[in-house]
């Protein structure tokens, strides 16, 4: 499958393997029983989450950085980031000692921005998305003379990312399938380059949010091609065109392109948080969401090795995707009811409710209304449950006790 015109190879990965010793340390492979079992194969999680500024992105920047002329390196690098790749820049600058500025865009996660101005970047905040920040860093390029490091389009970043795939060759030798976020494609195409070359048997997926899907458009137009309107939780991956480097990897190397919702997403982190007790942020539970949304569905050959791209997230983004995601998966449970409004009745349908073992969050009393009498009241109720078994057996036990239920 492979081309002999590749524009990054497994010498190039190798070579970035080296220079990288060190500098990263190589990231765990957890077994996930909760994932296997939903699966039908071995699932293992390759937790880039855990590397140093939290996502696999110092590899590709520290190895780019470091192959900087002396000359280069002293008039700085600029880069164009929602985050992830902000942080790992402006670690490798710290590392060795360049100067690092980085257009970041407004609604970047507040946590992303600290850590980037902690490791000493020069932060400004322009647009809603990596691309307009990208415009701002060429134009930075050309008239202040620095480097641009690019997030993904370049062949020292791809063989960088692509390190994170030799690991998962050397702690998963009989690995099958390999999941992997994707936004620009540098780590899908880097570590497409660094296994497909040493077992070309192994099926190697791509997933993107389906709000930022700009590959399944990319590969069907033959090129790069922008996705208009990204609208995803997942900044991560939320990048509106493939690069020309790794667009061509991928098309050359890569299986199969896959989307997931934001909805599966939220489901996919909330399942990561309780189940294998690691926090991601959205991009980076991508490669799980896929694996949950298609088990029971699809064959999956295992063993299989999801990668979890980055646990960078903001506390109140990750609050609002807990209840999103336990919403999704029938943990909460949202009604109105109208019932009399004398004493007694309302503390019925909370008995009620308590029978069949659902917990009462929230009670909202309306009186007024055109539709409601002077002796009705509305309640609106929120019940935390067990999922979508239960809340089908609260909802069938309230309206066989005549309660008229209204949603929405």
């Amino acid at each position: 499958m492979a081309s002999p015109t590749l524009s990054v190879t497994l010498a190039d990965v190798r070579a970035a393997q080296d220079l990288l010793s060190g500098v990263v340390r190589p990231t765990p492979l957890e077994y996930s029983r909760a994932l296997s079992d939903r699966v039908g194969a071995e699932v293992f999680l390759k937790c880039e989450n855990l590397q140093r500024a939290g996502s696999f992105k110092i590899r590709g920047a520290y190895t780019r950085m470091a192959r900087l002329s002396d000359e280069e390196k002293a008039r700085g690098v600029v880069a164009a980031s929602a985050g992830n790749h902000a942080q790992g820049v402006a670690l490798a600058g710290q590392l060795l000692g360049i100067d690092v500025k980085v257009y970041m865009p407004f609604g970047a996660p507040m946590p992303k921005l600290l850590a980037t101005q902690a490791y000493g970047a020069t932060i400004e905040q322009v647009g809603t998305t990596i691309d307009e920040c990208l415009v701002k860093a060429r134009e930075w390029e050309s008239t202040n003379g620095a480097v641009l490091i690019h997030p993904f389009d370049h062949r020292d970043i791809v063989a960088g990312q692509g390190t994170a795939g030799l690991e998962i060759l050397d702690q998963c030798p009989d690995v099958r399938t390999i999941v992997v976020s994707t936004g620009g494609g540098g780590l899908l195409a880097g570590i497409a380059v660094a296994v497909r070359a040493a077992r070309p048997d192994v099926r190697i997926i791509g997933v993107q949010a389906e709000q930022a899907a700009a590959y399944p458009l990319s590969l069907a137009a033959g090129k790069p091609v922008a996705f208009e309107n990204m609208q995803t939780m997942a900044d991560g991956i939320a990048v509106g065109m493939p690069g020309d480097v790794p667009y061509a990897l991928v098309r050359d190397l890569v299986d199969a392109i896959e989307t997931v919702s934001e909805e599966e997403l939220s489901r996919a982190l909330l399942f990561v948080l309780e189940r294998a007790k690691l926090v991601v942020e959205p991009a980076g539970a991508a490669a799980v969401a896929h694996l949950l949304e298609r088990a029971g569905r699809q064959h999956v050959d295992g063993p299989v090795v999801a990668v979890l791209s980055g646990g960078n997230i903001d506390p109140l983004l990750l609050l609002r995707i807990i209840r999103h995601g336990m919403a999704a998966a029938g943990r909460y449970l949202q009604f109105r009811v109208r019932i009399s409004d004398r004493p007694g009745h309302l503390a019925r349908l909370l008995a009620d409710c308590a029978a069949v073992d659902a917990n009462v969050l929230e009670v909202e009393h309306i009186r007024t209304g055109t539709t409601i009498t002077v002796d009705e009241v509305e309640i609106g109720l929120q019940l935390e449950t067990r999922g979508k078994q239960h809340c089908e057996e609260v909802l069938r036990t309230l309206r066989g006790k005549g309660y008229q239920l209204k949603f929405g």
